[in-house]
C-alpha cells in the first residue's frame, strides 16, 4: 500500500476540529524542533500532551511516557521520531481513543501508515502540522 495524504479540505477540518495534540518524541530543549513546532501550536490554541519517557513537563504541560499513560482523549497525535520507530508508534496509537495519526516532515513509514489504514486512521506524513495549520487555518 503506497501512502497518500488526505486532501486539504480534510486537513483543514481536522485541525479545526482538534483541540489536543499528543506529541511523540517532544524535547523540553527550545532549541529543538519539536519544541519549537509545539510551543507554536500551543500559543495557536491547541493543548499539547507531551510523550516523552526522558522528561517529566514540556511548555508547562505534564510528560507522559508513553501514549498508553494519557488518560485524556487525543484529537491529533503528531510524531517527531525516526521513521523506523513508526511501526511500534503505530502500534500504541491503535490502542487510544484517537484516529488521527501525523508524522511531521521527512517522515515516512509505509508499514505503520498501512496498519493505521487498516484500523481506520486519518494518517498524514511527511508534512509539518505547523506550516499546514498557517497555510489551512486563517
Amino acid at each position: 500500500m503506497t501512502w497518500k495524504n488526505p486532501e486539504n479540505e480534510e486537513i483543514k477540518e481536522l485541525l479545526t476540529s482538534a483541540k489536543t495534540i499528543a506529541v511523540v518524541g517532544l524535547s523540553n530543549n527550545p532549541e529543538r524542533t519539536s519544541y519549537q513546532i509545539s510551543q507554536a501550536m500551543q500559543e495557536s490554541g491547541y493543548k499539547i500532551i507531551p510523550v516523552n519517557p526522558g522528561v517529566d513537563e514540556v511548555l508547562g504541560e505534564k510528560a507522559y511516557a508513553s501514549l498508553a499513560d494519557i488518560e485524556e482523549e487525543i484529537d491529533i497525535i503528531n510524531v517527531f521520531r525516526r521513521p523506523e520507530f513508526l511501526p511500534e508508534i503505530a502500534q500504541e496509537a491503535a490502542a487510544t481513543n484517537c484516529r488521527v495519526f501525523w508524522a511531521q516532515q521527512g517522515i515516512v513509514n509505509e508499514e505503520a501508515y498501512a496498519y493505521l489504514k487498516e484500523r481506520d486512521f486519518t494518517v498524514i506524513m511527511d508534512l509539518c502540522i505547523k506550516v499546514v495549520h498557517a497555510v489551512l487555518i486563517k
